[in-house]
């Protein structure tokens, strides 16, 4: 008896780890980030319109990716909420508290949540930018 009661509690504790971890379904509207990727002026530019129109308090954030290219360092998240559901490219300059992350290209980080994400938008000459700039606490 003891045997199947451990079992059952072992299984609800597996199952609710996987929901309360996991980024929720989120469906994208917008034809723009549907058919550009997130590294294109266009995905850019109509992501910084759409983040200047939400309740920043409202999003969330989750690792999807670490990249690197022409010698710059990058990671790409998850942002939903408040209707958002895109990807942002964030350009990293400052590894602050990610040094883990960073020597490990965000292999065993992708899919946690980031709380309290803080980025600089750069609009300047037809080019936008995301700049990381802090985070509270991560989620994995």
């Amino acid at each position: 008896m003891k045997s199947n009661l451990f079992q059952i509690i072992s299984l609800l504790v597996v199952c609710l780890s996987l929901v309360y971890c996991d980024r929720p379904q989120c469906t994208n509207n917008n034809p723009i980030f549907e058919q550009n990727q997130p590294d294109s002026k266009i995905y850019k530019e109509e992501l910084a319109r759409k983040l200047k129109e939400v309740d920043q308090t409202k999003l969330r954030y989750w690792l999807q990716k670490y990249e690197e290219k022409n010698g710059k360092e990058y990671l790409y998240f998850y942002v939903q909420g408040d209707g958002l559901c895109a990807k942002i490219m964030l350009t990293m300059n400052n590894w602050e508290r990610l040094e883990d992350l960073r020597k490990k290209k965000g292999v065993t980080y992708r899919g946690a949540k980031f709380t309290n994400l803080k980025y600089e938008i750069r609009q300047s000459a037809g080019n936008t930018e995301f700049i990381y700039k802090s985070y509270r606490e991560i989620i994995d």
